[in-house]
């Protein structure tokens, strides 16, 4: 049985004065209908351009998808016309994107704009709009929604933007839902109740999610499967419980100890103990890639081998995936 969103040998790249940027390199994964799955790593790993290739909203020139497929429901959304794609976008597929002030339109009020989507793909005339966006405002508990629904972005607070972020972008009842960073801009508070009221809509709506996130704490509340992503590619995948219990790749294991622990704080009398691990060093231009593992300059476990070939992609434990020559070292 095929998953509803199948992505296979997704090339984003971007041709600047510097050379190739291959922000996107060579991306395989599926969704089924009612997962979540969760996409890691550092900001410049390929997770935000990921989500924006799927949208096909890459800023051309300089960006161009330039090799793979996208499979949604069996219809490979790269070879559709710009037309078709945008009956697409907002309607079967819909993403949330991190910097809702940025998103969303200054100058309309915050009810017009989900009922764009409405008006363009359910056919609705402005009146049955209006209210049906009101409704979502409600849906996505937001007090007085009726009165939010005639003001403007500037108006609302953060966690409200974000909230009629998340209207706008279920109310036409998409297939799949593409978040991106969605609580990054909120307090921590606020940040529990925007995920919290993703998971319960998603239930609602039945839509897979891909959520995209560099807080391994939101992985592990919310994802069924995990990837993580380093320089544009994969480097390891699989379920949050095996990804989380036993990390096969260098990266994963130095994400998962820079996350400060409770109960590894309690009773420490040593000080020097306090500071959490950090991946030394930087993530490599993506335009003058290492020749063999991109991680090589940063890992501990490094070795003439890993600088001179990359390591191929593979599952080394059932269905637990990762891309290193020294999984078990």
């Amino acid at each position: 049985m095929s998953s509803l969103l199948e992505v296979e040998g997704l090339g984003t790249w971007f041709y600047t004065r510097q050379g190739i940027v291959k922000a996107v390199d060579g991306v395989d994964f599926q969704v089924d209908a009612g997962e979540t799955l969760a996409i890691v790593g550092e900001s410049g790993c390929g997770k935000s351009m990921t989500a924006l290739s799927l949208m096909r909203l890459i800023p051309s020139p300089p960006g161009r998808i330039v090799s793979g497929a996208i499979k949604l429901g069996g219809r490979d959304l790269l070879k559709i016309s710009e037309e078709e794609m945008r009956a697409v976008r907002g309607n079967e597929i819909s993403m949330i994107f991190q910097e809702p002030m940025t998103s969303l339109n200054p100058v309309m009020t915050i009810g017009k704009q989900i009922s764009e989507a409405l008006i363009l793909h359910r056919d609705m005339d402005r009146k049955a709009a209006l209210k049906r966006a009101v409704e979502m405002l409600d849906l996505v508990r937001i007090p007085e929604p009726a009165q939010r629904a005639k003001e403007y972005p500037h108006q609302l607070s953060g966690g409200m933007r974000q909230r009629a972020m998340i209207a706008m972008a279920l109310a036409c009842n998409p297939k799949v839902l593409i978040a991106d960073e969605p609580t990054t801009a909120l307090d921590v508070t606020i940040q529990a109740q925007i995920l919290e009221l993703i998971v319960d809509l998603q239930r609602e709506f039945s839509a897979a999610v891909i959520l995209i996130t560099h807080d391994l704490g939101v992985v592990a509340e919310t994802a069924r499967r995990v990837i993580v992503m380093y320089a544009g590619r994969k480097v390891e995948e699989g379920t949050v419980g095996e990804l989380f219990s036993n990390p096969l790749h260098p990266y994963t294991v130095g994400l998962l100890a820079s996350i400060p622990r409770l109960d590894l704080m309690r009773g420490q009398t040593d000080r020097s103990q306090e500071r959490l691990q950090e991946i030394p060093g930087i993530v490599p231009p993506l335009f003058d890639l290492p020749a063999g593992c991109a991680f090589a300059p940063r890992c501990q476990r490094a070795d003439d081998l890993c600088r001179r070939e990359r390591p191929a992609y593979e599952e080394k434990q059932s269905g637990h995936w990762a891309a290193c020559w020294h999984t078990n070292g």
